[in-house]
This record gives structure tokens, C-alpha cells and sequence, in this order.
């Protein structure tokens, strides 16, 4: 082979140059956390790997190479024949492995050799989780955020939505992390990503805002759901000013029997997340909770459950994990309608923070 047609490589900061990303490593380690937007075409599945590492470390690397060439061969082909013949010669795609050696290289180079200009991540994969890793030390100190206050049912996520409709930068931390942050929170038909997988997307977000735009977000926990905050984000959001929601009653139990329909549709997954606060209410009231579950008298339901268990806990901690939100601008909203929160998100483009 010609040194002209040897594989060149390209760096992180030039994954945007590129038309397709393609990681070659096994479904496993794709579905574990992957670059955004790339997508996966693995040189082994998961058993070729094992195999061929079977053989590496048992018979020996000569022998496990010649298996592993027949296996990358044939997969390579099989992926030219399904995903990219119909790519023009003119194509940029940038390939990635665990860590920038055989596997994107042998890719790499067969699709040099086609004419397209392939290149291989340096370091492939592992290096880019060290960047993303570096990055969420750094990004969050140049941005300048807006968190938004109040207890559970008071339209925290919705006016983010409505934020985001107006244009403003918003970072919906529940849904990278699929949780509505609450014990009751897992999110519908979804499983949250794994760690590594909602620090990439945390990361994609963060890169993307206008350092000079100031950034919405709510009022979260160091914990999502099973995930946590990387810590320099979590303590730049503590640090930020706030806004304080405060709504009635009756609209906040309206908009949490809106929210969580989901759980009113399925009764019996209800009282089994309600059996996760006995250890703070006890089994006489969560019976009396999944006894209202059973007769299906929602709206009662959901004035215990604000009044007893999240406002109290609110008390408890809440929002004393941010150092501003005593000094928060109070938001007084009369009800959390679509409508409603349109027209807030409309004001609060241009408002102040601080009262």
C-alpha cells in the first residue's frame, strides 16, 4: 500500500467536519455511551470479541489476529453493502474504537482505499471521554445560569419548556437524565442513560450555549434518579441566582394530575412506588395513599401527597442546597396552564433576576 493511502487521523475539536460518525466498537460498548449522533457499525459484536480476545489470551495473538481479519473483513463488507453505497466519493466520515487502534483502523483504511476521506479518531473513544470529562471542569464556570425555584408541582419543568419554545438556553437536566426527580419521577416507557451516557449528553449541551446568554435551569438535587452531577456543574448551579415559583394549591395539584398521568393510567405500578415511602410515612399512611390509588380519587390523592410528603421535604431541604434562593426574585403564578406560562416566559426573557 502506498504511504499516500495510509489512514490519517483527526482530533476532537474536529468532529464537527465530518458528515457521519461512525463507532466501530461492539453493541455493548456503544449502548454504554457513545460521541453524539454517531452511529454504530461494530468491525466485532460483542461474542466476536470475546472470541477473538478468548484467543489472544489463551492460544495466541498470531492466531487471534488471522480470526479476528476473517470476522472485521466480513463485517466491514457487510457494513459498505447495508449503510454506505450510495455515499458520493466526496463523503467525510470519522471513525472511532475504544482507543484509535485495529479496529477503527482497519475500517479506516478500507474506506480510504474506496476514495472516501476517512479518518480515525486519535486515542478514539478514550481519549474523547477524557475530554468530555475535562470539559464539565471547565464549561460551567463561563456560563451564567437562572435557576428556577419552588416545590414539586409548582411548573418548574413546564415554564423551562415554555423558556426553551421562547428561544432561551435552557438545561433540562430530567430529561437527559429521564427522571422527573422525585421519588414517584421515573420517567414513562424510558430507562435512564448510564452515568457516562448523561455526562456526554450534559457535555453536547454545555458546548453548544452562548456564553453570553444566560442559561435557565431548575432547582435539582446532586442526584437524578440514579445519576448524579458532575460536581463543578452541580456547585456552579448552587451558586447561581434564583427565580422562586409560587402557585396555589389547587393549580399545582392540577398540574401534577397532568404530569403523572402516566401513573394514574397504571394503578398497580403506582402503589409500588408509593411502598418506597413507608420508611418515612409508615404502612398505615402509604396504605391510606394506596387505598385512594385503588378507588381511583386522584385529586385528593395528589393534596396529600403535596401537603405531607414533598412540601415537608421541600422544608426540610429543598432549596437550601442553593445559596441564593433566599435572595430569589418571587414569581407568584395564579395557575400553570400552557398558556400561563407562555406569557411568563415571554417576561422573563427580559426581567431581571433579583428583586
Amino acid at each position: 500500500m502506498s504511504s499516500h493511502s495510509a489512514p490519517f487521523s483527526a482530533s476532537i475539536d474536529q468532529l464537527d467536519d465530518f458528515d457521519t460518525i461512525i463507532d466501530v466498537r461492539s453493541p455493548s460498548e456503544f449502548a454504554e455511551d457513545h460521541i453524539p449522533g454517531a452511529i454504530n457499525c461494530p468491525v466485532l459484536d460483542d461474542e466476536e470479541r470475546i472470541r477473538v480476545g478468548t484467543l489472544y489470551k489463551q492460544v495466541s495473538p498470531f492466531e487471534a489476529r488471522k480470526v479476528g481479519a476473517v470476522l472485521v473483513s466480513r463485517n466491514i463488507a457487510r457494513h459498505i453493502e447495508t449503510h454506505f453505497l450510495s455515499k458520493p466519493k466526496g463523503w467525510k466520515p470519522l471513525i472511532y474504537c475504544w482507543r484509535g487502534g485495529q479496529r477503527s483502523g482497519s475500517m479506516t483504511v478500507v474506506f480510504g482505499q474506496i476514495g472516501w476521506a476517512a479518518r480515525r479518531l486519535e486515542g478514539g473513544y478514550k481519549n474523547f471521554r477524557q475530554r468530555v470529562l475535562e470539559d464539565l471542569d471547565t464549561l460551567p464556570s463561563a456560563l451564567d445560569f437562572r435557576i428556577l425555584c419552588g416545590p414539586t408541582g409548582s411548573g418548574k419543568t413546564a415554564l423551562l419548556d415554555a423558556l426553551a419554545a421562547a428561544g432561551e438556553p435552557v438545561l433540562d437536566l430530567e430529561g437527559l437524565a429521564a427522571h422527573r426527580g422525585s421519588v414517584l419521577g421515573a420517567a414513562p416507557n424510558s430507562s435512564q442513560p448510564c452515568q457516562k451516557a448523561f455526562e456526554t449528553a450534559l457535555w453536547a449541551v454545555l458546548r453548544g450555549f452562548d456564553p453570553s446568554r444566560p442559561v435557565w435551569a431548575e432547582s435539582e438535587s446532586r442526584r437524578v434518579g440514579r445519576l448524579h452531577l458532575p460536581g463543578v456543574l452541580f456547585e456552579r448551579l448552587r451558586d447561581s441566582d434564583c427565580v422562586r415559583i409560587e402557585a396555589p394549591l389547587e393549580a399545582r395539584v392540577d398540574h401534577l394530575l397532568e404530569r403523572y398521568a402516566d401513573l394514574i393510567a397504571d394503578p398497580a405500578d403506582f402503589n409500588e412506588k408509593l411502598e418506597r415511602l413507608v420508611g418515612q410515612h409508615g404502612h398505615l399512611r402509604v396504605g391510606e395513599w394506596q387505598a385512594l390509588v385503588n378507588a381511583g380519587v386522584w385529586r385528593p390523592l395528589a393534596e396529600q401527597l403535596v401537603t405531607s410528603h414533598y412540601d415537608p421535604a421541600y422544608r426540610r431541604g429543598g432549596e437550601g442546597l442553593y445559596r441564593r434562593a433566599a435572595a430569589a426574585r418571587v414569581l407568584p403564578l395564579p395557575a400553570l396552564d400552557p398558556a400561563t406560562l407562555a406569557e411568563v416566559a415571554a417576561t422573563l426573557q427580559s426581567a431581571p433576576v433579583t428583586p
